[in-house]
């Protein structure tokens, strides 16, 4: 299993961040999901495959800095590839609230998301927990056949973790925000409570993305690292990471 960067500025566009919001691509064999489709992923998203081999899309929430770039996928896949049915994960209501913008027709089968049943997705499984954050947002475990699994927070407040999922995932990758000393808003992490959240439930590797745009991210890696015990890695744009 392979995630691949495609966006990870917070909330919104950062040149810092190559200007994408959240998009993360996770290949498995022939599998292939975008998770999150943040403004500038879509972009990203075309120079690491072709859409036409996406196996699903996962939508965690539908704050725009996650989901816009779905409109740009609609069209392609409606006009230009003429697919119909496929797969979206999202939240229940998703389909209608972001359809005041677009007619679907019948390109895409929407799933609402269902924290109680794992969902298998070609060579993956994946399952969902309710974070800490509004409108209903959730976090994703994704397993592979050889039981290594990735978790991604998604956006959440600390009153969510990722000890949700089974302890040990190989890699979380977390928001975080803010610097802990300058925390904005309740519903997002710092550095700090990110590295201390993967610590407590034993992840392997810690990835730190969605930073705000003026935060030092030298800072957030910092003190995210120094709470889970290891060097955390930041989040960019084309990083690839095993798991």
């Amino acid at each position: 299993m392979e995630l691949t960067v495609l966006g990870c500025s917070g909330s919104y566009g950062s040149p810092a961040a190559g200007a994408a919001c959240s998009g993360y691509l996770v290949r498995e064999g022939d599998t292939a999901i975008w998770i999150d489709c943040g403004n500038g992923s879509f972009v990203n998203l075309q120079r690491q495959i072709d859409p036409a081999d996406l196996t699903a899309v996962v939508i965690t929430h539908t704050h725009p800095d996650h989901c816009v770039d779905l409109y740009g996928l609609h069209v392609m896949y409606r006009y230009g590839l003429e697919r119909t049915g496929f797969p979206v994960f999202a939240p229940a209501g998703t389909e209608e609230a972001m359809g005041a913008l677009a007619s679907w027709g019948d390109t895409f089968a929407w799933l609402a998301i269902d924290p109680g049943d794992p969902a298998p997705v070609g060579d993956l499984r994946l399952a969902f927990s309710r974070t800490d954050h509004p409108p209903p947002t959730y976090a994703v475990e994704l397993t592979n056949a050889a039981d290594r699994r990735m978790i991604y927070t998604s956006d959440t407040g600390p009153n969510w973790s990722v000890d949700a999922f089974a302890p040990g995932a190989d890699v979380v990758l977390s928001e975080a925000s803010y610097r802990h000393d300058d925390r904005r808003s309740p519903i997002h992490l710092s550095g700090t409570q990110a590295g201390a959240a993967a610590r407590a439930a034993g992840a392997e590797r810690l990835v730190l993305t969605h930073l705000w745009p003026e935060v030092d991210p030298a800072v957030v890696v910092g003190e995210g690292s120094e709470a889970f015990g290891a060097r955390a890695t930041l989040a960019a744009v084309d990083l690839v990471v095993p798991i």
